[in-house]
């Protein structure tokens, strides 16, 4: 054997002693993360015109930067929406990436787009859309929503009436953050509806109601919010159907982080009306177990997306011709170069069932209000609302807002946990208050408790 494979093989196997340490490791350390200069004193000139070595740079990687980054799988990151990958996914994301695999057209990935498509069927099938409905798997949410507008904006312009005009979208102030990167992107204008609460059909009548002649004109979507990321919240999304309906409006349902929740009997009824959406949002690797990256974006009807994002190229037309005979994901968003980002997530679902991803969802909703419970019966702290969700907020009596950056920052540097305040609008100024959000099944009560001690 050649002295290059040699080391070839002994650097996989450390790589896969990693790997296995990492996923069966039941006490992992939060981690912290450090200032640039710092980690340069640390490891020196890593990429030279010699190469320093798989083996040196593997060990920096163990010793020194692999512990300034936060797991977003740590029982006690409760900040942002943290993931919570499966061993099943994350030991199939290795496979994954050691495929090799060209996620674009079928032509090149049949048999990792055909498991993809499996995965998709399931989440299809949560969402109670009407046969032909289908999806393809994005980098995220901000992909997915970009890929879906552009989509509803495309289909909007097939009217000559609206060729030149500039779109406009309507959505809440609770709605992800990405929606307004999104209509930067997309070139449109965005319309906010004040309130951070449940968006209600009633407020969106209220507010087409009360636009001018252009701008109604220039209306050809909204998009409501299916579990808001700052608190959980669904929207009115029956009545928010009813009105796009009547106007002739793409209902757009951005629900990347509630998603999860429709595989949850006790909240599904929540999301009534979502079945009546143009196309839907969803991130696996939120709160479906998966690993980073994995968004989603679904349709009802597909052939709009085609129509939109497939792209043309003499180089291309290969893949397009009758032999290849199959299902092309990168004809569905905005991505041509994709990796089969599916794959992990059909892998645990083929490995557990959607059963237990029932009971992991369920689990999160659980500890939300067993979190609710116990900040009710804190003398220190109290509930700014119910939980919704796995989304907790509440405030630390007495504390400003500088007092809530001291106590995540003194917390994350102990390694202890990640927890970081967020805003809330109370009445017609922002509060700043802390936020739970579950998504780790592994959480424990003792975890929480823990937590909300160190605000004594």
């Amino acid at each position: 054997m050649h002295k290059i494979d040699i080391e070839l093989v002994e650097m996989t196997l450390d790589v896969m002693k990693y790997a296995i340490d990492r996923i069966s490791h039941t006490k992992p350390k939060v981690g912290k993360p450090q200032k640039a200069e710092e980690l340069k004193a640390l490891v020196g000139e890593t990429v030279t015109p010699k190469g320093i070595g798989g083996e040196y740079a593997f060990n920096l990687w163990k010793q020194h930067l692999a512990k300034a980054n936060v797991p977003v799988d740590h029982p006690r990151n409760l900040a942002f929406v943290p993931a919570a990958p499966t061993r099943a996914a994350v030991m199939f994301d290795l496979v994954t990436s050691a495929s090799s695999i060209h996620g674009a057209y079928w032509m090149e990935g049949a048999g990792g787009i055909f498991c993809e498509n499996e995965a998709m069927k399931w989440i299809v099938s949560l969402t109670g859309l009407p046969e032909g409905a289908f999806g393809v798997f994005t980098s995220g949410g901000t992909a997915a929503n970009l890929s879906a507008i552009v989509t509803a904006r495309e289909h909007w312009r097939e009217d000559d009436t609206y060729k030149r005009e500039k779109g406009l979208i309507i959505t809440s102030i609770g709605a992800h953050s990405s929606i307004k990167a999104m209509a930067k992107v997309a070139d449109v204008d965005i319309m906010l509806v004040d309130t951070e609460e449940k968006l209600s059909g009633k407020a969106l009548r209220e507010t087409i109601d009360n636009l001018n002649f252009h701008q109604r004109k220039r209306l050809f979507a909204v998009v409501a919010t299916g579990g808001t990321t700052n608190a959980g919240i669904i929207d009115d999304l029956e009545g928010i159907a009813e009105v796009c309906d009547a106007e002739k409006i793409w209902f757009h349902v951005d629900a990347a982080y509630g998603g999860g929740a429709l595989a949850a009997d006790s909240v599904r009824h929540l999301f009534n009306g979502i079945e009546r959406a143009d196309s839907i949002t969803i991130d696996p690797h939120k709160w479906m177990f998966s690993p980073y990256d994995c968004g989603a974006v679904i349709y009802r009807r597909p052939e709009f997306a085609k129509k939109a994002h497939s792209q043309d190229g003499s180089y291309l037309d290969i893949f397009k011709d009758e032999g290849a005979h199959g299902f092309n994901p990168t004809d569905y968003q905005i991505q041509l170069t994709r990796r089969v980002r599916g794959l992990p997530l059909w892998f645990s679902l083929a490995t557990h069932g959607t059963d237990k991803y029932k009971e992991s969802v369920e689990r999160g909703i659980e500890l939300a209000q067993i979190a609710g419970k116990m900040i009710e019966e804190d003398p220190n702290v109290e509930l700014v609302r119910e939980p919704s969700l796995s989304c907790v907020l509440y405030r630390r009596i007495g504390w400003k807002p500088e007092d809530y950056t001291h106590w995540t920052y003194e917390n994350h540097s102990k390694g202890f946990a990640l927890v970081t305040p967020t805003k809330w609008k109370n009445g017609d100024a922002f509060e700043t208050v802390s936020r739970f959000c579950f998504i780790n099944p592994d959480t424990t009560e003792e975890d929480i408790r823990m937590i909300l001690d160190t605000m004594a």
